[in-house]
């Protein structure tokens, strides 16, 4: 896990335009990880942050617990039987 880096001071950089988008370029020692971010709007700020994957444990906390109507419906002998096959 990456440590939180210390607020360094503001550098003003550039705004162009790609296409129909306004985009704005990265200083190399602001790089981020990886090729995707999240941008939030703070009243007339900007804020871009790295988007951070998340483990299976992450999301399997998020999920709701099953209830007794999500459980399997009980199994009463008449599955056929298994049989061997030659691999």
């Amino acid at each position: 896990m990456s440590q939180l880096q210390p607020l360094s001071e503001p550098r003003e950089v550039k705004l162009f335009r790609n296409n129909k988008s306004q985009a704005v370029r990265i200083p190399a020692d602001f790089e981020m990880p990886g090729d995707r971010v999240n941008i939030y709007r703070d009243g007339d700020r900007l804020i871009i942050a790295p988007v951070r994957r998340k483990n299976i444990l992450e999301v399997l906390a998020r999920l709701d617990p099953l209830g007794p109507e999500d459980q399997f419906p009980d199994v009463d002998g008449t599955l056929l039987p298994a049989r061997n096959i030659d691999l």
